[in-house]
């Protein structure tokens, strides 16, 4: 399933997307009021929840049908427990960082004030001029996870969805932990569709990159990771227990502007675009703070 949460007359709902490459919503809570309206609930909903939305989807009535143009889309998890981000997860942007490949995750945090959805503008703010974009593969948890296995690990994740980890760079080298410069408002485009677990046959077999305007400049693939996606839940819940909502960034590839000769960081007019095989891309544009 291709799941959104978005706001329709004034009220946050569920819903799903139509057959790839159409612009139909269907309001999951229209289509079967027992489903709840928020998106972690639903993952916690479990097997039983994921069979009634597709009984729901299967015959919706037309009054639980609608444009994608009628609703407003917000970030898949609206209220994430953690946002749990990886650095430098991928040997070439650790290259081009000039550091060594670390012998153990590179794990720090963003808030739940930086996430938007797709379409909602990345905001520059007035202290930095070094914001830059980072195209990610974002794991959502879906059920309690603790001091699981790397092989069971992926049996505890809900759905994927693109992630930019947008940077100010000049705030982020301040001190040798990066989160001030991660965390600023705007900073955590995701989704705005998440794709049910089910559906991504192997998160290690995608390809992923970023464009602005259609200049490419991040092209990789999830092979890549130096810690693929089981092995980032295991080491994860080993440590803490990770619960139904829970955002794990999985580390952006080489090709971020602040390495690029010249450095390319964002500007205002750009349109930062994510897209990551086999999930909807997240497109954002970009804007000065006012």
């Amino acid at each position: 399933m291709r799941l959104i949460t978005f706001v329709r007359d004034g009220a946050i709902r569920l819903g799903a997307l139509g057959p790839a490459g159409s612009r139909q919503v269907i309001d999951l809570n229209q289509a079967d009021p027992s489903l709840p309206s928020d998106m972690t609930a639903f993952l916690e909903s479990g097997a039983s929840g994921r069979a009634r939305a597709q009984r729901a989807l299967a015959h919706p009535a037309a009054a639980a049908t609608m444009g994608l143009d009628e609703v407003t889309l917000k970030p898949p998890i609206l209220h994430p427990g953690k946002i749990i981000c990886i650095g430098q997860n991928y040997a070439e942007h650790a290259a081009e960082s000039h550091s060594a490949v670390s012998p153990y995750p590179i794990i720090f945090a963003k808030y739940p004030n930086s996430l938007i959805a797709g379409g909602d503008p990345i905001v520059l703010p007035k202290i930095s001029n070094q914001v830059d974009y980072e195209g990610e593969l974002a794991v959502v948890i879906g059920t309690r996870a603790r001091q699981v296995s790397e092989t069971e690990a992926l049996a505890y994740v809900g759905g994927y969805a693109p992630f930019n980890d947008v940077s100010a760079r000049d705030w982020q080298s301040r001190t040798s932990q990066w989160t001030i410069g991660k965390t600023f408002d705007t900073f955590g485009p995701m989704g705005p569709v998440l794709t049910t677990a089910d559906e991504v046959l192997d998160p290690q077999n995608l390809s992923i990159r970023v464009s602005i305007g259609g200049e490419v400049l991040q092209s990789s693939h999830t092979s890549k990771m130096i810690f693929p996606v089981a092995t980032l839940i295991a080491y994860l819940s080993s440590v803490m227990t990770l619960e139904p909502g829970d955002i794990i960034a999985t580390g952006t590839p080489d090709g971020v502007g602040a390495a690029r000769t010249p450095r390319r960081f964002l500007r205002p007019g750009d349109m930062v675009r994510v897209e990551i095989e086999g999930l909807d891309g997240l497109e954002n544009p970009v804007e000065a703070e006012t």
